[in-house]
């Protein structure tokens, strides 16, 4: 069964084809990306597939609607977040990065228009300095919320942790382990520290 038969069915479906035309079955008509976007940002939920294949492609074509949005000189995204962003893939703690984001950007989103009001209030004509001010504090409190995974390295074998996290080999030298722990030890462990986290965050969120 192909993904496009799977799709919610309040979710508008646009087929994509191999001349990279965008086809709006709802409507019956061409898009573009422009139109996407605003189909985005009118809340308009829509998901896109490869017209041949029938794969889900919209994680593929939101990305590129970013990168439009970038190139026409509209600079949402911080060169040190993308940076920072860069450095998670790949990294052992790559898998937490996609919640983490989403748990920001879901606040962000709620309280919106309070805090488009500070932001005006505070930077005036300059809203953008604010959001990317907010952007270092929320990767700030994303490694301060890592940091707490330190004992989780024995686990992961990660290397380092985060950045400005203490090297390997600079610290104290670990004590040997009495005994490795099982699979299911380490599964349970990671659970717990989960959990953890998730407590963590919510309580930062709710400062």
């Amino acid at each position: 069964m192909s993904e496009e038969k799977t799709a919610p069915q309040n979710a508008v479906v646009i087929k994509k084809y191999a001349n990279r035309r965008l086809y709006n079955t709802s409507t019956s008509t061409y898009v573009t990306l422009d139109d996407l976007a605003t189909m985005v940002k009118g809340g308009t939920d829509f998901l896109v597939y490869d017209a041949k294949t029938g794969e889900d492609i919209t994680r593929s074509v939101l990305t590129q609607i970013i990168f439009e949005e970038e190139n026409k000189g509209t600079n949402l995204l911080p060169i040190n977040f993308l940076r920072q962003l860069i450095r998670f893939y790949g990294d052992s703690m790559q898998a937490f990065v996609p919640g983490f984001l989403e748990f920001s950007l879901d606040n962000l989103g709620k309280d919106q228009e309070k805090y488009r009001a500070q932001m005006l209030e505070a930077w005036g004509a300059d809203p953008f300095k604010a959001m990317q001010d907010s952007a270092t504090r929320n990767m700030a409190m994303f490694n301060d919320a890592v940091k707490m995974f330190n004992p989780l390295a024995a686990l992961t074998g990660m290397p380092g942790g985060m950045p400005g996290m203490t090297p390997p080999g600079t610290g104290p030298k670990p004590q040997p382990a009495a005994a490795a722990p099982t699979s299911k030890d380490d599964l349970q462990a990671l659970k717990e520290q989960l959990a953890a986290m998730q407590q963590r965050l919510d309580s930062i969120a709710g400062k």
